[in-house]
């Protein structure tokens, strides 16, 4: 009792005397686990969008932009379509619908427009992306599957 602090009616221990076990620590690896695996994935696919985004731009034809990217799909030059996270939804569902009526595929990247840049190897901001010519890339033949 010499280690207990009395304030008022409620008693509290000032942590010498027997404690419970903290309820804040999650004993269950499972859960933590399975959160994990779910990052690696993600940054995974994350890394695989990256790298056959950069065979694209190394060796086949792209158009970088929204009003490129429409005049793409008008003609139906565009295989697949590339389209960042932050987009305005008005313009995204507009490049949506104009894929859906050429047959093309859409990927939504995970990344804004920033990141979208930075992995076509441009030092600025890309909204919409769209793959006219793959070059040596499987870009167009991977992508579709992990979106449908």
């Amino acid at each position: 009792m010499k280690n207990d602090i009395i304030v008022g009616n409620d008693e509290f221990s000032d942590g010498c005397g027997e404690s419970e076990e903290p309820p804040c620590f999650d004993s269950s690896p499972g859960i933590n686990s399975a959160k994990m695996v779910a990052v690696k994935k993600q940054k995974k696919s994350a890394e695989n969008i990256n790298s056959r985004l950069s065979m694209v731009m190394k060796s086949g034809k792209y158009c970088l932009g929204y009003k490129q990217t429409l005049k793409s799909l008008r003609s139906g030059k565009a295989k697949l379509v590339i389209i960042a996270s932050n987009t305005p939804a008005l313009r995204k569902s507009e490049i949506e619908y104009y894929a859906m009526l050429a047959k093309t595929g859409v990927h939504h990247y995970n990344g804004n427009n920033i990141e979208l840049g930075t992995a076509c190897g441009k030092l600025f901001r890309v909204c919409t992306l769209a793959v006219t010519d793959p070059g040596d890339s499987d870009i167009v033949r991977s992508m579709p599957a992990e979106t449908a």
